[in-house]
């Protein structure tokens, strides 16, 4: 059976914006005289601006610093700017696309990045591939939190546990994970193990209607 729908992370998963996030940070923290290391990932990959703000604040002397609301709104700024510039699609990502559509079963962008971004990304993409968007402001709770997958599904009227996510990052499957959603897992920057009710594949262009399908039946 096919998935009730097909729920994609955005950034890392469909675009390339993932780098342009890292880049994104590093470049502001750089300007407050913090230096991003590999140690920070965990707190900048598949994290909304807010965390990431609060996550360097935290790890930065306090004089002369702005609010993490001023940092968040900074972030978000820069990174708008740069996906504006420097966006492209993923590997395999706009035959997916078009296969679901043709196929009528419904996607979805659920990504911890704000709505403007997600809007700018749905526009070059193709608005109408996708049937819904929950940006970060859809949720109290962003990734990875169950919040975001699990709004996704209800407003699709659907199950969580019949719609296939599809992510790149730690911090995403585990959200989908909590939310009951089966997953296909693209790594793109950090490595993924295997588990019960992921898929590992190389690249969206590896994603059949039969992976689908077979992610979706795997996980009831």
């Amino acid at each position: 059976m096919m998935p009730a729908a097909v729920l994609f992370d955005m950034d890392g998963t469909l675009v390339d914006t993932e780098r342009l996030w890292w880049d994104t940070v590093a470049e502001v923290a750089s300007g407050l005289g913090r230096t991003l290391g590999l140690e920070d990932g965990p707190d900048v990959l598949g994290r909304p601006s807010g965390h990431t703000a609060t996550h360097l604040l935290a790890t930065m002397p306090s004089a002369g610093a702005p609010s993490a609301e001023e940092l968040s709104v900074r972030l978000d700024e820069a990174f708008t700017e740069l996906v504006a510039q420097e966006m492209v699609a993923r590997p395999g990502a706009m035959d997916l696309l078009r296969l679901l559509a043709e196929e009528r079963i419904p996607a979805a962008i659920v990504s911890a990045s704000p709505r403007r971004v997600v809007e700018l990304v749905r526009d070059r993409l193709g608005r109408e591939l996708f049937t819904l968007v929950v940006a970060v402001e859809d949720t109290s709770a962003s990734k990875p939190a169950p919040d975001p997958y699990l709004e996704a599904a209800r407003r699709l009227g659907a199950e969580p546990a019949d719609c296939v996510v599809v992510e790149d990052s730690p911090v995403g499957v585990a959200a989908a994970e909590a939310a009951g959603c089966p997953v296909v897992v693209v790594p793109s920057t950090v490595p993924i193990d295997a588990a019960p009710g992921r898929t590992l594949l190389g690249s969206l262009a590896d994603v059949t209607l039969a992976v689908l399908a077979e992610a979706r039946e795997g996980a009831r």
